[in-house]
């Protein structure tokens, strides 16, 4: 079993709505903002080789907007979705499931390629993967989060007949042995966390529960968040279930740290120790 981390570029979103009620003479020194008020964050997957499968976990915005949608977030970096999956040693024909946390654009946007004006699954043999709670909030999304899910994105999955839904279940859903999913309903409704047993380790894949290190302490919910008392609650249950457990989290939108680990400090749980990832 192995996990790759894969980077597929960095992005741009205010800082305030990042950040929720904390003002920004706090936050602005955790990831300092620029003269529009926009911090940089990486749009980071995971693969995952498990029992002959090579399963791809969200896809980051993909390249297929027009300049005006990227010229509101800003995509930058040298990192691309199929370059990063190159480099760790895969073409796009070797991924056999995709994995989406939400359907959220930045999440999603790289699992559907234009070509010739045709929307297709960029992984050709893969099954993609949400649940049905999800997808249903997803495909007929309310007035505030509808313009983080492109139809363009999500349908063509389905249309593709490559869509399969995992069973919602509580408190983890089985993917594979090593592999479970967990739900949260703070972000967005039943989205998925990935679980990975490895090597006696934990790692879980914290999508926007906690997007970067930043957000470990409690108050840090993000105005993104649809249920920010949910948020805050998932976090702080999940918190002391991962210093319990000694659980490696990897952040999805970290601009600098890949992965931690967890203890109780005076002021409430913190980061403890980077993760050494390769």
């Amino acid at each position: 079993m192995k996990l790759h981390i894969i980077e597929t570029g960095f992005f741009k979103l205010d800082g305030g709505a990042m950040f929720g009620v904390v003002p920004k003479s706090i936050w602005n020194k955790l990831n300092p903002a620029d003269e529009n008020n926009m911090c940089t964050w990486a749009l980071r997957s995971i693969l995952i080789e498990d029992e002959g499968r090579r399963i791809l976990v969200d896809t980051g915005m993909g390249n297929k907007q027009d300049e005006k949608f990227f010229g509101h977030y800003y995509l930058h970096g040298d990192a691309r979705l199929e370059s990063s999956l190159n480099k760790a040693g895969f073409q796009k024909e070797d991924i056999t499931d995709v994995i989406h946390t939400h359907l959220h654009f930045d999440h999603c946007g790289g699992a559907i390629e234009r070509i010739n004006e045709e929307l297709i699954p960029t992984f050709p043999n893969a099954i993609y993967w949400s649940n049905e709670r999800h997808w249903k909030w997803a495909t007929e999304p309310n007035d505030r989060e509808k313009a983080s899910f492109l139809k363009e994105n999500i349908l063509p999955m389905k249309e593709s007949g490559r869509l399969s839904m995992i069973d919602v279940k509580e408190p983890l859903s089985r993917f594979t042995e090593n592999i479970s999913i967990r739900f949260a309903y703070g972000h967005t409704d039943a989205m998925m966390l990935p679980q990975i047993t490895m090597g006696g380790k934990t790692f879980v894949f914290m999508a926007d529960l906690l997007p970067s290190a930043a957000h470990i302490p409690i108050p840090y919910v993000m105005a993104y968040d649809m249920f920010p008392l949910t948020s805050l609650h998932e976090k702080k249950a999940f918190l002391e279930e991962a210093v319990a457990n000694d659980y490696i989290l990897i952040f999805q939108h970290d601009p600098n740290i890949i992965g931690c680990t967890l203890h109780r400090t005076e002021k409430g749980i913190r980061m403890n120790e980077v993760y050494p990832f390769t």
